[in-house]
């Protein structure tokens, strides 16, 4: 009962958020976290709230938090897993909610067993990179070519 509370709460605060966003116009910034099991599998979720599918493990920094701070503390949250060899891989630019956002992505390797809260996250799992679960969010998707395109580049130089 609580956690379906608590997701009836995380779907009115997106909704509000997404519509203060889009008539805010403000300048965003967000982090994800690519994690890896010791096997190269990827590490997905499915949120309570936002669109339906597949994501990575994600969010916003705390005040004083730093990006990678953010991104470790976000996939320990999300999926209850402990990130290690964390890479910062870079950032891009894109819009969410009609507002410019700052994408920084990380990567990481996990031992652990994704343990969803079933509040934020419903389901947490890892997939071999070339059989990924559908839907996968828009988002997503772009994270992933980000992070396909980075990894290249550190292992060819």
């Amino acid at each position: 009962m609580i956690a379906r509370l608590h997701r009836l709460a995380l779907n009115i605060a997106h909704t509000i958020r997404h519509r203060w966003r889009h008539w805010r116009k403000v300048h965003l910034s967000g982090v994800t976290m690519v994690a890896r099991n010791p096997r190269g599998h990827l590490l997905l979720i499915r949120l309570s709230y936002a669109e339906d599918g597949w994501s990575l493990p994600g969010g916003g920094a705390h005040r004083g938090e730093s990006m990678r701070e953010a991104a470790i503390r976000e996939l320990a949250e999300e999926t209850g897993c402990t990130a290690r060899s964390v890479r910062a891989l870079g950032t891009f630019e894109e819009t969410v909610s009609g507002s410019p956002h700052t994408a920084h992505v990380y990567s990481c390797v996990t031992e652990d067993t994704p343990r969803p809260d079933q509040r934020e996250t419903i389901e947490a799992a890892f997939f071999p990179p070339g059989s990924l679960p559908e839907p996968l969010t828009a988002r997503t998707k772009a994270r992933l070519d980000f992070w396909r395109e980075r990894i290249g580049a550190f292992t060819e130089g």
